[in-house]
C-alpha cells in the first residue's frame, strides 16, 4: 500500500460555509449513544478484551438491558436526577452500562482515572459531593483508605471481584432490578459529567459538561476520521475512558453513530496494539503521539508481519511531529489528522486531511461550526501572523450558541469568570494562524503542560511534594523527552536536617506515587537551594521551564 494522497481540492471553506447546528429541544447521550440502537438486537456495539485474555462481545440491546437494570438499582439506592456518581473504572464493559444507566436517569457522571491515588480521589469525590462510587478490584485499593473521610459518598458498588464490607456487589444489585426502565426527559444544557482538569495555580477544577456537549463534539470527530462512519468502520483507541480523550474523542462518539469499538482493559503496549488492531480489524484510532511513538520504534515496518486495514488516525495532547506523522504515511497508508481542545471545549479544531491539506505539525483549523481565533489580553482578534492565545466563541458562525461548551466550574464562579473574556472562552494556548487558517502551537500562557499525552498542572503534584518532610518547597515544571513528548520534573528545596541523596529522591517519588496518579510523580529531581521567585513571592516556573529546555537542547547536540 502506498501512502495515502491529500485531497485533490480544498473543500474547507464550502463546508464551513454550509454547517449548521442542529440541537433538538430535548437530547439525552445516554439514548443517543445507545437507546436509539437498542432496537436491533443484532447490533454490536462493543468488543471488549482484558489483559488476562478473556474476551466479551456486547450489543447495543445487551448494554441497554444492563443500564436499565443499574439506573433501576441506583433509584433504590437514592440516586436522583442532578446527583453525581463517580466511576472509577477502566475501559471495561460496566464503564459503558454505568455512563448509560448514569445519564438516562438525569445524574452526572463523575468518571475518575483508577489510576488516582487516595488522596486525588478524596478530593474529588469530596468536591463533586458524589453519593455513589462505582469501583473495580483494581481501583476498590485506593478508595478504601478515604471511604470514611468521605461522608456525602452513602454508597461504593463493586465490580469484577471488588470486595470490602462497604461494597455492594454490581452483580446482587442487577439480579434484582427490573430491565425495564422510563429515561428522564433531559434538555441539551442540563448537565451530564463533571469532569475534572488539572490546575495550575490552584486545586484541579471540574468542568461541568451539558447533554449537547457531544453534539459539540462530533462535526471535529467526523471530519478527523475522514467522514466516519463510512462501511466496516471499527474504533479503538488506548485513552482511559475517565478522560475527555477516551469518553469524548473515542467512546461515545463511536457509540452515538450506532458503531462498534473495542475496549481493552490492561497496560498499552505496541505489540498489544498492533495485536488488538489486527485481530478486530480496527479501522479508526485516536493515538497519542506517544504511543505513535512507541509503536514506530517496535516496528518500523509493522505491516510485514500485522494484516491491518487502518483507514484513520487522530491524535492529540501534543505534536506528533514531521518523523512519525511520515511514518505513519509510510507504514501505516494513513495520514494522522491531528486535533486539537480542551475538556470545557473539545474537538474545536484540527486535521482532515481528505477534505483539505494537512501540513505536519500544525495543530489545524477550525472545524466546522466553532469559531476559533487568536486574541490579545483584550479579547481582541490578532492578525495571521501575530501570536495570541487561542480562544473560542460562545457564538458559532451560524449565528446560535455553541454546544460544545461547558456549563461552569464545579463550585467555582471565580474560575469560569477567568476562563472568558467577554465571549471568548481561553484556551491558554499560544499560538499562530497562517494565511489558510491553520494553527501553529507556540506553547502554553500558564504552567500547564503535557506528558505521555496527560494534561498535568503543577499545583496538586507540588502540594503533595511539600506534605514530605523533606520537602521544605517545591516546582514541577515539563523536561522534553524525546518519547513522552515531557516527563515530570520537580525542583525541590530541602528541608533543614536533609540532604540529597538517591534514597531519598527514590522515597519523594513514591510518595508522590503513592498518593497522586502514577503519571503524576517526578520522573526527574533536582534538588536546588532556593527557587526562582518575582517580588510578589510567586515561583517563576518559566525560568525553571527555560532551563530545561536549554539543558535538554545542548544534550541532544
Amino acid at each position: 500500500m502506498s501512502a495515502p494522497a491529500g485531497p485533490a481540492v480544498d473543500r474547507y471553506a464550502e463546508m464551513t460555509r454550509a454547517f449548521r447546528w442542529d440541537v433538538p429541544a430535548s437530547y439525552n447521550i445516554a439514548r443517543a449513544c445507545c437507546g436509539r440502537w437498542a432496537g436491533d438486537r443484532a447490533r454490536f456495539a462493543l468488543y471488549w478484551e482484558d489483559e488476562d485474555g478473556s474476551t466479551a462481545a456486547y450489543t447495543f440491546w445487551d448494554l441497554q438491558q444492563r443500564a436499565n437494570r443499574l439506573a433501576n438499582a441506583l433509584a433504590h439506592l437514592g440516586v436522583r436526577p442532578g446527583d453525581k456518581v463517580a466511576l472509577i473504572l477502566p475501559q471495561r464493559p460496566e464503564t459503558v452500562i454505568a455512563h448509560v444507566a448514569v445519564n438516562q436517569m438525569g445524574a452526572v457522571a463523575v468518571p475518575l482515572s483508577f489510576l488516582f491515588g487516595p488522596e486525588a480521589l478524596e478530593y474529588r469525590i469530596d468536591n463533586s459531593e458524589s453519593v455513589v462510587a462505582i469501583v473495580d478490584a483494581q481501583s476498590l485499593p485506593n478508595l478504601a483508605p478515604i471511604r470514611e473521610r468521605c461522608p456525602g459518598l452513602r454508597h461504593v458498588i463493586g465490580v469484577a471481584g471488588a470486595r470490602e464490607s462497604f461494597v455492594v456487589s454490581w452483580d446482587d444489585l442487577l439480579a434484582k432490578a427490573s430491565s425495564r426502565f422510563a429515561p428522564v426527559e433531559t434538555r441539551p444544557g442540563d448537565p451530564a459529567f463533571l469532569i475534572y482538569t488539572s490546575g495550575t495555580t490552584g486545586p484541579p477544577k471540574g468542568a461541568l459538561m451539558p447533554q449537547s456537549c457531544l453534539i459539540g463534539n462530533l462535526p471535529g470527530f467526523v471530519c478527523s476520521h475522514d467522514g466516519y462512519p463510512r462501511e466496516g468502520d471499527l474504533f479503538w483507541s488506548p485513552a482511559d475512558w475517565a478522560w475527555t480523550g477516551g469518553l469524548m474523542d473515542a467512546l461515545l462518539p463511536a457509540l452515538s453513530f450506532g458503531q462498534p469499538i473495542v475496549g481493552y482493559r490492561g497496560r498499552f503496549d505496541a505489540d498489544r496494539a498492533f495485536a488488538l488492531i489486527e485481530r478486530y480489524g480496527v479501522r479508526n484510532a485516536f493515538l497519542f503521539p506517544t504511543a505513535l511513538k512507541m509503536m514506530m520504534k517496535a516496528h518500523p515496518r509493522p505491516r510485514e508481519r500485522y494484516d491491518l486495514s487502518l483507514r484513520s488516525i487522530m491524535s492529540a495532547g501534543e505534536s506528533v511531529g514531521t518523523t512519525v506523522w511520515e511514518w505513519t504515511r509510510e507504514a501505516l497508508g494513513v495520514t494522522v489528522n491531528e486535533m486539537f481542545g480542551q475538556t470545557e471545549m473539545n474537538y474545536i479544531a484540527g486535521n482532515s486531511q481528505s477534505q483539505w491539506p494537512s501540513k505536519p505539525g500544525s495543530m489545524g483549523r477550525p472545524y466546522p461550526g466553532h469559531r476559533v481565533a487568536v486574541i490579545d489580553d483584550d479579547g481582541n482578534e490578532l492578525p495571521r501572523g501575530e501570536a495570541g492565545e487561542v480562544a473560542v466563541h460562545r457564538i458559532a458562525p451560524d449565528g446560535t450558541p455553541d454546544p460544545v461548551f461547558f456549563l461552569g466550574y464545579w463550585r467555582n464562579p471565580e474560575g469560569t469568570r477567568a476562563k472568558f473574556t467577554g465571549d471568548w472562552s481561553r484556551t491558554g494556548d499560544v499560538a499562530v494562524m497562517d494565511d489558510d487558517g491553520d494553527l501553529w502551537y507556540r506553547g502554553r500562557a500558564d504552567d500547564m503542560f503535557k506528558a505521555a499525552g496527560y494534561r498535568i498542572g503543577p499545583s496538586e503534584i507540588e502540594n503533595c511534594l511539600v506534605r514530605h518532610p523533606a520537602v521544605a518547597n517545591a516546582a514541577v515544571v515539563p523536561s522534553p523527552d524525546e518519547e513522552r513528548g515531557n516527563v515530570v520534573k520537580a525542583y525541590i528545596v530541602l528541608a533543614a536536617g536533609h540532604a540529597p541523596t538517591r534514597a531519598l529522591e527514590d522515597e519523594i517519588r513514591a510518595h508522590v506515587r503513592g498518593r497522586l496518579a502514577p503519571y503524576e510523580y517526578p520522573r526527574e529531581i533536582e534538588f536546588i537551594d532556593a527557587l526562582p521567585m518575582t517580588t510578589t513571592g510567586k515561583v517563576q516556573r518559566r525560568v525553571l521551564r527555560e532551563r530545561e529546555r536549554e539543558r535538554k537542547a545542548e544534550r541532544g547536540k
